[in-house]
C-alpha cells in the first residue's frame, strides 16, 4: 500500500478510502512513538461510530493510546490477526497492521494529505 493514497488525522490515524469503504490504522510515526505494541482492542463489527469516536485502543510496553475514527459509519470488519499478533502494527502499520474496515457516510473535514501530515510532523519536531 502506498502511503500517498492515504489521508491522515492530526491524531496520527490513517484512512484509505475506496468508494464508501475505508480502512483505518495508525501511522508509522504513532507506532514508533508507542514502541512495541502488546495489545490491540478493536470495536465489534456492526458498531456505529461518529467522527472522533474512540474506535480502539493500542497498548504498548510504554503506554496505551486511543485510536479515533476519522469517519462516520459502521464497522464492517476488524483485523482479527491483531488479537494474536499485535506486533503487526509495528511491522506493517499501513498493510497487515490495519485495524478496522468501515462503511462510511462522512469523512472528517480536516484530513491531511501525506505532504501535509509530513509537514506537520516536521513542524512539531517529530
Amino acid at each position: 500500500m502506498g502511503e500517498s493514497e492515504l489521508k491522515y488525522t492530526r491524531e496520527h490515524e490513517w484512512i484509505k478510502v475506496e468508494g464508501t469503504k475505508a480502512l483505518v490504522g495508525i501511522t508509522d510515526y504513532a507506532q514508533e512513538a508507542l514502541g512495541d505494541v502488546v495489545f490491540v482492542e478493536l470495536p465489534e463489527v456492526g458498531k456505529e461510530l461518529e467522527i472522533g469516536d474512540v474506535l480502539g485502543v493500542v497498548e504498548s510496553v510504554k503506554a496505551a493510546s486511543d485510536v479515533y475514527s476519522p469517519c462516520r459509519g459502521k464497522v464492517t470488519a476488524v483485523n482479527e490477526a491483531l488479537f494474536n499478533n499485535p506486533e503487526l502494527v509495528n511491522k506493517d502499520p499501513y498493510g497487515d497492521g490495519w485495524m478496522v474496515e468501515m462503511e462510511f457516510t462522512e469523512l472528517a473535514g480536516d484530513l491531511l494529505s501525506e505532504e501535509q501530515y509530513e509537514a506537520r510532523l516536521a513542524e512539531e519536531g517529530k
